[in-house]
């Protein structure tokens, strides 16, 4: 049974959690109306289409200012809220991106940082970047991240953005948020793995050169399908335009669908979910003794089990002896905090699925897929899968009021059509034919091209989709020399996918990111 789970990312379609199938997962001119204007007299044919091409230059901008206090320090600056082309070969535009930057007011630009951020999906906005993590203004969530706000949500300002150190480009790709084909017949030419990295890549490159920011050290901050983009961007970048950037940020993300995707002969799924379900086994205090005493521990005998032991069972199959069989169940079920009788009847695969119905089934609770820490109640026992995500509950309600309201009320860009916060991408083109969707190589490509590109992962131990030993097994995975595995660094945390939302975690990733942005720029 299937069950169809969205979130900031994007959407995702999940048989179960090892057997991943990823469903890839705020018209009016909207600064000034001119319905009430009267028409240009004959003699003055011209003046429409210089204002034309002024519009098409520098559209529908709304700027603000703002100040936001972070580490006790005022932090003042100037917002915009706009679009950019995409440029065809000949010059006219195919598509506009809607973005929303903040730069900081006073301070020498071509010295500043500048990081472009996005969601994933593929399908969504950048709502959660921009006001979930990084933005100077933040969703106001309970402190946890565990309790469903009470809609219709608000804002409050975010004393752990990361603008104090960098300034900040939200890019909402096409057909998401405000951007849009210039054609709706043609979106399809950007709903795809390669097309979505090359329209992004452009955007990138009008943006610097519109606002004088090529000389600017430059990073990329993407979540979840935000991974695939930002990997491939870091090398498209630098072969089609020559901008070579100083660090990527991978939120909650991958580099290989592979890790993710479960088939009959791809076991990877359930090998890289183990240490997550052990670590959100200790959360929920359904561990043995020994290892509920010990949380690092326990994770590290989880992943020694994972890719060492787990990993030689099942690739037996079922010609593993019964001797085996009955201590990898034995195994499982201590790793786990599932009964053993569950693993035996299951050959073995634990998957997020049957993990999240299973695990607190004697409190009739069902765990979050995204974030594991969150529990609710389906009213369901007839299946051994959730038909719910409780995690959706706490930041679903609120997250279109609140960028809708904080578009126009605080950024002042007024526009009649939809924000589309979320909008799933069916026919989206992985162009991989007979394999798996992967940037691996392109990073790789990349960090040899460009050896002072540093790359941060960060994870959490309660995220079920994207769980951190997909991330880490595929950093392993970089074909670069040895001498660049120190560009590599990794963050964890205790919540999910979204960690910002634990209010702990949104500090400490606030200090892990300043720390990686220091090193990247250290001479």
């Amino acid at each position: 049974m299937k069950e169809k789970l969205t979130h900031a990312g994007g959407p995702w379609t999940l048989p179960v959690m090892t057997r991943l199938k990823l469903a890839l997962a705020l018209c009016l001119t909207a600064y000034t109306v001119h319905a009430d204007e009267p028409k240009a007299p004959p003699v003055k044919k011209e003046e429409p289409k210089k204002e034309e091409k002024k519009d098409d230059k520098k559209s529908e901008a709304a700027t603000s200012t703002g100040s936001v206090t972070i580490g006790g320090k005022a932090i003042n600056y100037k917002a915009t809220a706009t679009t950019l082309p995409i440029l065809k070969p000949d010059g006219k535009p195919s598509a506009s991106v809607f973005y929303t930057s903040y730069v900081i007011e006073g301070a020498a630009e071509a010295e500043r940082p500048v990081t472009f951020c996005f969601n994933g999906g593929p399908g969504s906005s950048s709502v959660w970047v921009h006001l979930g993590a990084f933005g100077p203004q933040r969703v106001n969530l309970p402190a946890d991240g565990l309790t469903a706000p009470l809609p219709p949500g608000g804002w409050v300002p975010n004393e752990f953005s990361i603008l104090d150190k960098t300034d900040l480009v939200f890019i909402d790709p096409v057909n998401t948020g405000f951007s849009q084909a210039e054609d709706p017949q043609k979106v399809n030419e950007f709903l795809g793995v390669r097309e979505d990295i090359q329209a992004v890549g452009e955007f990138i490159r009008l943006w610097l050169t519109r606002e004088k920011r090529w000389l600017s050290p430059k990073f990329i901050a993407g979540e979840s399908y935000g991974g695939i983009r930002g990997g491939g961007l870091a090398e498209h970048l630098a072969s089609r335009h020559r901008i070579y950037i100083n660090g990527l940020i991978i939120v909650s993300g991958l580099l290989d669908y592979d890790t993710l995707v479960g088939t009959t002969l791809n076991d990877l799924p359930n090998i890289v979910s183990l240490p997550a379900m052990t670590a959100v086994a200790h959360y929920h205090k359904k561990l043995p003794a020994d290892l509920q005493a010990d949380r690092a521990k326990a994770i590290a005998e989880s992943r020694e089990y994972a890719f060492g032991e787990y990993a030689q069972v099942l690739l037996q199959g079922r010609l593993i002896s019964k001797e085996k069989r009955a201590a990898a169940v034995a195994k499982l079920a201590r790793l786990t905090g599932l009964a053993p009788k569950l693993i035996d009847d299951h050959d073995l695969y634990i998957d997020g699925g049957l993990f999240r119905e299973m695990l607190l089934r004697d409190q009739g609770l069902v765990l979050g897929a995204y974030d594991a820490r969150v529990t609710g109640r389906d009213g369901d026992k007839a299946d051994d899968r959730p038909q719910i995500d409780p995690f959706m509950n706490v930041v679903g309600g609120i997250a279109a009021a609140s960028m809708n309201a904080y578009l126009r009320e605080v950024l002042k860009y007024e526009k009649d059509t939809p924000y589309e916060v979320l909008k799933p991408q069916p026919g989206w083109n992985h162009g991989q034919g007979n394999s798996f969707t992967s940037v691996n190589a392109d990073l790789a490509k990349a960090m040899k091209g460009n050896p002072h590109l540093q790359v941060l992962a960060l994870m959490g131990y309660s995220d079920l989709v994207t769980p951190p030993d997909n991330m880490l097994l595929s950093l392993r995975k970089l074909a670069i020399p040895d001498e660049l595995r120190k560009n590599i660094h990794t963050a964890d945390y205790e919540a999910g996918h979204m960690m910002y939302t634990n209010q702990a975690d949104l500090k400490k990733m606030h200090t892990d990111i300043t720390a990686f942005m220091d090193g990247c720029l250290k001479k």
